[in-house]
């Protein structure tokens, strides 16, 4: 593989992997009752609306149907791509989740 190549690798690699964290956030909100694009809104006002986002909301399962999600592999992998503030608005709900009686 050349350089060129590698790099292409790389990067398709990133994007791959990128989609799987969005995924990951939006099934996590499912699970939760919450609204994906409601929670990215609240960490990205100024941000357009969000393709990825909304794709993979679309591959999102009925809460039933999915594994469970802990809450600190999501923030873990919200802050490996730098989604510092999104991770700070899950944060948020995690906590308000934790108030809440069963």
């Amino acid at each position: 593989m050349n350089k060129k190549e590698l790099e292409t690798h790389i990067i398709n690699q990133y994007k791959q992997d990128e989609h799987m964290m969005v995924l990951v956030f939006a099934q996590w909100c499912v699970n939760h009752d919450l609204d994906p694009l409601q929670l990215y809104k609240q960490a990205y006002p100024d941000q357009k609306e969000n393709e990825a986002l909304k794709q993979a909301i679309d591959l999102t399962v009925p809460k039933e149907e999915a594994g469970h999600i802990s809450d600190e592999t999501l923030l873990n992998v919200l802050s490996l791509y730098g989604n510092e503030d999104l991770a700070f608005v899950v944060s948020k709900e995690v906590k308000k989740c934790a108030k809440k009686p069963d």
